[in-house]
């Protein structure tokens, strides 16, 4: 999977998520933080879900509307453990994460909240019927 981590997130979890085969991009390599909004917009355009501690995505694009290719959010875990949580959230919920969820991953529990049907279908704001054809 092709995930952008957030500069609050340790570059130790990037070199344990590319050890496990995915494509990661650390924010504290860039040469300055952009701010929330233009993450999440490179994290879009790039096809990468936000590996965050910050619940300042999941805002952006729940109660602004910001889209997003998933977020996945970690809460009130230890350092040591921020690498398998990633790594459990995507193998439990790669698809939903694939297409626009966000996982907010606690001590003992993955929460998910799917994305709007919307951004499901890969075009946003696409309310069409679908085809009842057979």
């Amino acid at each position: 999977m092709n995930l952008l981590l957030d500069t609050c997130v340790s570059p130790k979890v990037a070199t344990e998520l590319v050890v496990h085969g995915h494509d990661v991009i650390w924010v504290g390599d860039w040469p300055s933080d952009p701010g929330d909004e233009e993450i999440l917009a490179f994290a879009l355009k790039e096809g990468r879900v936000v590996v965050t501690l910050d619940k300042d995505f999941a805002e952006l694009a729940v109660a602004f509307g910001q889209a997003h290719s998933g977020i996945i959010r970690i809460v009130n875990l230890p350092l040591s453990k921020h690498g398998a949580v990633c790594l459990g959230a995507i193998e439990q919920h790669g698809v939903e994460l694939a297409g626009g969820a966000i996982v907010t991953a606690e001590p003992g529990r993955l929460r998910l909240r799917p994305a709007p049907v919307s951004e499901q279908s890969g075009v946003q704001g696409d309310l069409s019927e679908p085809d009842q054809s057979d």
